[in-house]
């Protein structure tokens, strides 16, 4: 596996109240654009998030829309990854990637079991769960779906990169250029015209970046995340155009998603895919969950 009668002294005092009124007014606009310029705080303000249960995980409402999935020619470190024109229905998805914690509720209520995930010495609480395989994945989904009576369900290729990008057309959701202040990755190397960063060698708790403009943490970096789709390099010709799954009888490889603390930032492109088989298990890979709209 490779974030409202006069006096003498009211009439003296009219003059300071509209200019403290217009300057209240200017930082008002200046915020504005402020939010509008910037996707992280956009995002953060305007997102609609729901829970269906106290262990559950945070849901983000994805509105439904049209995109180009995959990457330009001119994008730095691209794969066979082809651009083609994909439509989106709304669904949520975790609005962080499936923690530690959250996997150890699962196994209080007997909905996991089998080998423990390692969490590598790092801490388990609100770290991101890796070590995990696509079987362990869909047992905690499926512990969750009893648990709520809902459709929780790993996401699609389409959906996963979709909300990824969350309107952006640019490699990552920041921008043209991602940095270690936005992002955990191996920063030993730069992307583009962007900076060296650190290498913290480690997940760190869900949440410690900026989220993109649909309130989404972690979708660069962290650890990858499992995606319900078979893998087939540069897409298979009669993928869903819906935003649906690519499944195969014989899924030799899944798709995974994201990159980690582990990768270089060319890893962390929004349109960047990876793969492995249902039976890996990596300290660099974990999964967030989807869930059906109703």
């Amino acid at each position: 596996m490779i974030g409202f009668g006069r006096t003498a002294k009211d009439t003296a005092m009219k003059p300071l109240t509209l200019v403290s009124l217009l300057a209240a007014l200017a930082m008002a606009v200046a915020a504005a654009f402020l939010v509008y310029e910037l996707p992280g705080l956009r995002g953060a303000s305007s997102v609609r998030s729901l829970k269906d249960c106290t262990d559950c995980p945070e849901m983000v409402v994805i509105p439904a829309g049209p995109f180009m999935m995959g990457s330009p020619d001119s994008e730095l470190f691209r794969g066979l990854e082809p651009q083609h024109r994909v439509t989106v229905p709304s669904f949520t998805l975790g609005k962080y990637e499936v923690t530690f914690a959250q996997w150890d509720a699962c196994v209080a209520g007997g909905g996991c079991m089998g080998p423990a995930p390692e969490d590598q010495g790092w801490g388990r609480g609100n770290r991101p769960l890796v070590d995990v395989t696509w079987d362990e994945a869909n047992a905690y989904i499926d512990w969750l779906n009893q648990k709520t009576g809902k459709k929780y369900r790993l996401p699609s290729e389409a959906e996963w990169e979709y909300a990824a990008r969350a309107g952006t057309t640019s490699a990552f959701s920041f921008g043209p250029t991602i940095t270690t202040r936005q992002a955990n990755y191996d920063g030993t190397t730069a992307f583009g015209e962007g900076p060296v960063g650190e290498n913290r060698q480690q997940t760190l708790p869900v949440g410690s970046f900026p989220p993109n403009a649909f309130g989404l943490y972690d979708v660069h970096g962290n650890a990858w995340e499992w995606i319900e789709d078979c893998f087939v390099d540069g897409y298979a010709e009669d993928a869903p155009k819906n935003g649906g799954a690519y499944r195969l009888r014989d899924c030799g490889e899944h798709v995974v998603r994201g990159g980690s603390w582990a990768d270089p930032p060319g890893d962390l492109r929004s349109a960047a895919r990876g793969s492995a088989t249902f039976d890996t298990q990596s300290p660099s890979g974990g999964f967030r969950v989807a869930r059906t709209v109703e």
